[in-house]
């Protein structure tokens, strides 16, 4: 197709740089990318990256992307909500029933206040 371009009028660049967010967490680094359609649709890409040493020990970045559409934006964010919402109840449950079995912590907490700490 002559004279056609496939990025005519927008740019590579502009479609992969519109906003960028990268979270660092430990041996991993979360990055949220917002992209966009060629009719400017924007989309969000979220990339784990890990940092992993060859035999030699020369290291490479393994990367998992997920691509995520403005239609799934609500049902994604109330799932991943929901998910973490169990975690943190059910983990935190059960933490401090274990700490309590050890008699590391107890169910009751002393009431401090600021004035006390001044004598």
């Amino acid at each position: 197709m002559e004279g056609f371009e496939k990025n005519d009028g927008f740019e590579k660049n502009d479609r992969d740089e519109i906003f960028s967010k990268a979270i660092r967490a430990g041996k991993r680094t979360y990055f949220f990318d917002v992209k966009a359609t060629r009719k400017n649709d924007y989309y969000l890409t979220i990339t784990e990256s890990k940092k992993r040493f060859d035999q030699d020990g020369k290291y490479h970045f393994e990367k998992h992307k997920i691509f995520l559409y403005k239609e799934d934006f609500e049902k994604f964010v109330n799932g991943l909500e929901e998910t973490i919402g169990f975690i943190k109840q059910n983990q935190q449950a059960d933490s401090n029933e274990e700490l309590i079995e050890e008699g590391v912590a107890t169910a009751e907490y002393t009431n401090v206040e600021f004035e006390d700490l001044h004598e």
